[in-house]
């Protein structure tokens, strides 16, 4: 099968790039900076969803999937920076070209990790590939929107239509998974500022499982798989992650069984 790599960011306000572009908060201390940002944004905007080039990458959840079985993790560890997750990322990719599937990666994932490697010089040569170097990839790459190498499953159910996308939330919902677990992207900044790292990893992974089983469902509608290849896809997920340590897997299949 080709690889599969499912993946979500988890992203706080960049408190140095704010600084850098507002000389008049130097000196003051992180919290103060994006609290500052966070306001002008309200007030000017109605909400405190910042710019995209100002998020900062703190997680990445992935769920790997390929002919040697389901994995789901987090990449690197609570304490790196910001550009060894980016190296991290790209480099699975450059490693096994897989098929991306994101849900809103073309509206929110993908443009964040463009701007976050082109700040920290990050490298991406497989994934920027037009065909240049490889040329399965110039009708086929990352890059295009309705190519397959990256398929955003949001961008997709609603015919590329912004009016119709819908949550991923309640779409895994509606399809009997579990959906969100205890916190949402808006929460993120201040459950990281609190120190619950771990906390914000689980949740974003839990979320790339959600969009893994939606991906599954679609592949089941387009008729990709059969019913007996469906169920034995959806069985192959559980018992993964009946075997991985961790409370939030404990509550995601409890969640899933009721």
């Amino acid at each position: 099968m080709i690889p599969c790599l499912v993946f979500d960011l988890e992203t706080i306000p960049d408190a140095v790039a704010l600084r850098t572009l507002n000389p008049e908060w130097q000196g003051l201390e992180d919290d103060a900076v994006i609290e500052l940002a966070l306001a002008a944004r309200r007030e000017s905007h109605g909400n405190d969803f910042l710019p995209l080039h100002l998020h900062k990458v703190v997680a990445i959840g992935c769920v790997f999937r390929d002919d040697n079985g389901f994995r789901v993790r987090s990449l690197g560890k609570e304490d790196d920076p910001e550009p060894v997750l980016l190296n991290g990322f790209f480099k699975t990719i450059e490693r096994y070209t897989p098929r991306l599937i994101s849900w809103n990666g073309s509206g929110f994932d993908l443009p964040v990790l463009h701007y976050r490697c082109l700040i920290h010089g990050v490298q991406a040569a497989r994934y920027w590939d037009l065909g240049e170097d490889d040329r399965d990839f110039k009708f086929n790459n990352y890059i295009g929107r309705y190519h397959q190498r990256h398929i955003d499953l949001m961008d997709l159910l609603a015919k590329y239509n912004g009016r119709a996308n819908a949550p991923l939330d309640d779409l895994a919902k509606l399809c009997g998974f579990p959906g969100k677990m205890g916190m949402d992207g808006s929460q993120v900044w201040k459950a990281w500022s609190q120190g619950q790292r771990a906390e914000v990893r689980a949740y974003c992974e839990t979320d790339v499982v959600n969009t893994w089983l939606v991906y599954c469902r679609f592949r089941l509608m387009r008729g990709e798989l059969d019913a007996q290849a469906y169920e034995a896809e959806i069985e192959l997920v559980r018992n993964s992650l009946q075997q991985i340590e961790g409370e939030q897997w404990r509550e995601y299949l409890e969640l899933w069984q009721a």
